[in-house]
């Protein structure tokens, strides 16, 4: 019997691989797999191009681990064989563990096959401890590649095999430069694959001048429509006063699952996500001044079901990866329409559906109008809406008693920052205490002492700006006397 989607031991995939594939329950590739394996497996260089969600790591990382695993020449000797290079944390982490998984049962002689991940925002001395050890692959973000690379702890002279995953996003992040460093350090001979969600020049010229005549694949259609078919989109002209409480209702919508909502500024991205814990809500925040290990927290806590809403910034959330997002809500319209895919490709993975609610504040418009021409949507001229209005209820499958809260505040630990946490404690210590100067043992409020500095003045005041109101007036009342003694 042939299949019309083939299964991954069909198109070649050795057992050790489909064996941890079925166990992950992956069985048969998605479009961008079936099309990339063939060629990957034989060696030849390509560009696979398909929207987010639908598959590239392992499209990319299924060839990978078989070619690094079979190839008689060059045995694997600890010494770093394939790289992929990422361009966040998150994304490198994601990748990390998908291989990982993918690897399970691969052994090089008596061990296993070692893949590690390398990253900023986490100390130099593990990661170097790990290639010391003895590493096959190596996932990364530029930055901590090349730095270990210019130190001497990561080898690059003897890689086969390199990838460039969302390279659209490098470009973006400004991380071509490093990119081209890091190719300068690899050997010539070696497979190429470039994957992206768009192709703009300046990754067609770096997949010019770093891969030997690659393959350009799509995934679909070219001009296919940019977003998922399965996931249904909203666009409503909302007042920023009003959107946490139009947020609140919409995640208590029916079927609301996984729900991720997107913020351009990091500081809003805090404050929603404060504001809806205070409603009751289990949610979680990833944004940029937000410590590695918090972000990870987070991230860790969406993926589990700890908390089901997570509020991110279009960079920190380029790597998150679940296929049981019910929901996206722009909270704030991205960039451009490439943003917008990005953000609501989130949802209706996997052949899944999906509900993205995009909130239109008056002074997007323009932007929004643009966005719509672009991806022709449709809806340039959002309908105005609040969080009464019964066309919000209705569309979105809200009941119509939802308010505004659910239950008791919610304390979400990833989202807090400890280091405000200290410095809001500290001064309220200090208001409680009244300090009194002294000199010699003896209190210094008696008479004016021309050896006192005004520095010294000035800590006396504010110590006692809650204290002891006499002492701080008669203090007020010497420093035009004291003036000329300072002086003189």
């Amino acid at each position: 019997m042939t299949h019309l989607n083939p299964t991954f031991a069909e198109l070649g995939v050795r057992d050790e691989i489909v064996r941890a594939l079925a166990e992950d329950g992956k069985q048969h590739p998605f479009a961008i797999q079936e099309l990339t394996m063939p060629m990957a497996l034989a060696g030849d260089d390509l560009i696979g191009q398909a929207r987010t969600g639908m598959g590239k790591t392992l499209a990319f990382g299924v060839p990978l681990l078989q070619r690094i695993t079979t190839d008689p020449d060059r045995p694997l000797t600890g010494v770093p064989r394939a790289l992929v290079v990422v361009p966040t944390r998150e994304l490198c982490l994601q990748v990390y563990g998908d291989l990982a998984a993918a690897a399970k049962y691969l052994t090089v002689g008596d061990r296993k096959l070692s893949v590690t991940s390398i990253y900023g925002g986490r100390p130099y001395e593990g990661q170097i401890e790990a290639l010391e050890k003895g590493v096959d692959v190596v996932v990364g973000t530029p930055g901590r590649l090349l730095d270990l690379a210019q130190q001497g702890h990561l080898k690059l002279g003897g890689l086969s095999m390199l990838v460039l995953d969302e390279a659209d996003e490098m470009l973006d992040l400004g991380f071509l430069p490093d990119i081209e460093r890091i190719l300068r350090q690899i050997p010539d001979n070696r497979q190429s694959m470039l994957f992206s969600a768009t192709m703009p020049d300046p990754i067609i010229t770096l997949a010019r001048t770093f891969m030997n005549q690659p393959t350009h694949i799509r995934a679909e259609a070219p001009h296919s429509a940019a977003t998922h078919d399965t996931t249904e989109q909203f666009a409503y002209r909302a007042h920023a006063l009003d959107k946490v409480e139009m947020v609140a209702r919409i995640l208590q919508a029916e079927g609301r699952g996984a729900t991720m909502i997107f913020t351009r500024t990091k500081r809003t991205a805090q404050k929603v996500s404060d504001e809806l814990a205070e409603r009751g809500f289990k949610v979680g925040a990833v944004h940029g001044d937000l410590g590695q290990g918090a972000r990870e927290k987070a991230l860790k806590a969406f993926r589990t079901g700890e908390i089901d809403v997570l509020v991110a910034t279009d960079v920190a959330a380029r790597g998150i990866d679940i296929d049981d997002v019910t929901h996206v809500i722009n909270y704030q319209i991205p960039e451009d329409e490439q943003a917008y895919v990005h953000r609501i490709g989130r949802t209706g993975r996997a052949g899944k559906t999906g509900v993205a609610v995009t909130l239109v504040d008056w002074d997007e418009l323009a932007r929004w109008t643009m966005i719509d021409k672009a991806l022709n949507l449709g809806c340039p001229d959002p309908a105005e809406t609040y969080s009464s209005s019964p066309h919000l209820y209705s569309e979105l499958g809200i009941p119509a008693d939802a308010s505004g809260t659910v239950g008791e505040p919610v304390k979400v630990q990833s989202s807090r920052r400890a280091p405000a946490e200290k410095s809001d404690d500290r001064p309220a210590r200090n208001r409680n205490r009244t300090r009194r100067r002294t000199r010699g043992g003896k209190s210094a409020t008696g008479h004016p002492d021309a050896s006192t500095t005004p520095s010294d003045q000035a800590s006396g005041e504010t110590g006692e700006g809650s204290g002891d109101t006499a002492p701080a007036k008669r203090r007020r009342r010497r420093r035009p006397r004291k003036a000329p003694a300072s002086t003189g």
